[in-house]
């Protein structure tokens, strides 16, 4: 169940990347509406990390948590944001993701 957590925490921190960037190009109203989105998915976010760490070795969940921001991070770049696209880029997001799962299974 932790582990699930986990993914739902990495995910909501994704959520936040997300609204800090539309933050970053909004003006006026609508750039209040994404700073909410914005803290309230970062304190989301810390608040299940937090919990979770209290049952799951630190260096592995932080890792993994860090690891599922990183990826999704450069993933909505691409798909939102017209980031460019290279095998460089997908080939070490594919190895972060690899080492994230290796994490989860040499810790348990």
């Amino acid at each position: 169940m932790n582990w699930l957590l986990l993914v739902v925490s990495g995910c909501i921190e994704l959520v936040f990347t997300f609204c800090l960037s539309k933050v970053s190009k909004t003006a006026g109203f609508e750039k209040g509406l994404w700073c909410i989105g914005t803290v309230s998915a970062i304190a989301l976010s810390l608040y299940i990390v937090t919990k979770v760490l209290k049952t799951l070795p630190i260096g592995t969940a932080y890792a993994v948590w860090t690891g599922i921001g990183a990826v999704g991070t450069v993933l909505i770049g691409i798909l939102f944001f017209k980031e460019p696209v290279s095998f460089g880029r997908l080939f070490f997001i594919f190895t972060l993701i690899v080492s994230i799962i290796g994490l989860k299974v040499v810790s348990s």
